[in-house]
C-alpha cells in the first residue's frame, strides 16, 4: 500500500496526490469509499511543491508494514 494525501474535496469526491505518481498540479480524483483512512493527519500549509510532499510522505511509504498500524 502507498500513502497519499487528500489535497481537496468536491461534490463527494476527494483528490489525492503523492508528489511522484500523482502531482499536486494534477491530483487523482477518487471516491472516498475506495480509500482507507489512517489515524494520522498532516499539516499541508507549507507543502507547496511535489518535492516537499514526497519528503512528507517518505516515512510513511518506507517503513515496514507492521510498523504502519495506526499511522
Amino acid at each position: 500500500h502507498r500513502f497519499y494525501v487528500v489535497v481537496s474535496q468536491s461534490d463527494g469526491w476527494v483528490y489525492i496526490a503523492d508528489g511522484k505518481r500523482r502531482k499536486l498540479e494534477k491530483p487523482k480524483r477518487k471516491n472516498p469509499r475506495h480509500l482507507a483512512k489512517t489515524a494520522r493527519q498532516v499539516e499541508l500549509s507549507g507543502v507547496d511543491t511535489d518535492q516537499k510532499l514526497r519528503r512528507l510522505l517518505w516515512d510513511y511509504n518506507n517503513t515496514a508494514p507492521e510498523n504502519r498500524k495506526g499511522r
